[in-house]
């Protein structure tokens, strides 16, 4: 069984017992999270499509970790006229390990 759902702001598939990054969430490591925003479910093969949301699912999760990602680099150059720009971001992340999905 697997389930699409809106997470802040960002679509994700979540499956009972995988670990996900997620943008940065308020909650303390070991607190746990439920999701009621389920564009879709599945369950070996009874899709249910909302509209926009799928009534009555919810998704539960347990965050695990803080943390940030892998740092990407902007580089911006105009060749010939001497200007050149680099700069770096690392984004601030949450693990999540989904619990259950009802």
């Amino acid at each position: 069984m697997y389930a699409i759902v809106d997470i802040a702001g960002q679509q994700f598939k979540v499956e009972a017992g995988k670990k996900i990054y997620v943008n940065r969430l308020k909650d303390e490591p070991g607190a746990s999270v439920s999701f009621d925003k389920v564009l879709l479910t599945d369950n070996d093969g009874a899709v249910k499509v909302g509209t926009p949301y799928v009534d009555g699912a919810s998704v539960k999760a347990t965050v695990i970790e803080h943390l940030k990602g892998n740092k990407v680099i902007v580089f911006k150059k105009k060749r010939r006229k001497g200007y050149d720009k680099k700069n770096g971001h690392r984004q601030c992340l949450t693990q999540i390990q989904i619990e259950s999905i009802a």
